[in-house]
Formats: C-alpha cells, sequence, structure tokens
C-alpha cells in the first residue's frame, strides 16, 4: 500500500528508499503533501535527531549532504537546528487517484532496533479515508505472498 499511497518504492534503486530523499528531491512530492512545508520541517528534525544520535555514521552524513546540495529549502531547515521525533499525528495527502485524504500515523521503533522506525497508517473504520483505502488497495498491483516469492526465487535458481 506504501507503493500505492507514496511511491513505487520498489522501482527505486535500493539505497535512495528514504523518505528525505524523496521530501526534498522529488517534485511531485509538492503535490502528494498539501501540508509540504510541514512534512519537510518534521523530516528534517526527525533527520536531525538521527544525525545526533549517530553523529559518525558515514551513510547519514552523505544523506545530509547530498539533501543540501539538492535543496534549497532542506539547507534553509536545516540550519534551524529542530529536532523532534515521530510519534503519532495525521498526514494529509493530495493523492492523483483518490484526491484529499487524511490518515492517522503512529511510529514505532523496533524495541532490538531504536534505528528501525516502521510507519502505520490508518483511517477510522466506515470513514471516507478507509473506503478511499479499499479503493486504492483495489486498484493496485497485487504483490505475490511472501512464500511464493521465495518459491518463485528458489526454483529459479535450481
Amino acid at each position: 500500500m506504501a507503493r500505492a499511497l507514496i511511491a513505487d518504492f520498489p522501482a527505486m534503486p535500493a539505497a535512495e528508499r528514504n523518505m528525505a530523499r524523496l521530501v526534498f528531491l522529488d517534485e511531485a512530492a509538492k503535490d502528494l503533501y498539501p501540508d509540504w512545508d510541514d512534512k519537510a520541517r518534521d523530516t528534517v528534525a526527525n533527520l536531525r535527531l538521527d544525525a545526533g544520535r549517530h553523529p559518525d555514521d558515514p551513510q547519514l552524513a552523505s544523506l545530509i549532504g547530498e539533501l543540501s546540495l539538492g535543496s534549497d529549502d532542506f539547507r534553509r531547515l536545516w540550519a534551524d537546528h529542530n529536532v523532534r521525533g515521530k510519534t503519532r499525528g495525521k498526514k494529509h495527502f493530495a493523492h492523483p487517484q483518490l484526491g484529499d485524504l487524511t490518515l492517522d500515523y503512529v511510529a514505532m521503533r523496533a524495541p532490538d532496533d531504536p534505528d528501525m522506525t516502521m510507519m502505520i497508517y490508518s483511517a477510522p473504520p466506515g470513514s471516507d479515508a478507509t473506503a478511499s483505502l479499499q479503493l486504492l488497495a483495489s486498484l493496485s498491483p497485487s504483490q505475490p505472498a511472501a512464500d511464493e516469492t521465495r518459491a518463485n526465487h528458489n526454483s529459479q535458481l535450481n
């Protein structure tokens, strides 16, 4: 569903599957997020939190450099030095197929890997947002089950 709602992450090179890159380097993000300024501020504040946790991480430093070179907005927001993690809230989308959509989100960190954050989007049962997500799911190409994918991959190796 993230692929249908936000971006076709599987089509991107693995090293480029990053929300900060999407927000600051993909012009389509400004259309997808009607409150892009808020999304951008939150993204930078969360990235700065990670930079404080891992000041010597070369991949993180490379990402910050890439964003600094590629986006005036990123450079301006990075200079504000705001630090904030993601917890929960509402996310507004202007989806090209669904139109305006507001979803609740919760950011969950894995207990055994605090650097891993999973964003869970939801909509109240019976809401317009729920109906929109059901429509989006019906329009999205189905993905093979993980076991089926592994079986196909293994049979191709044999």
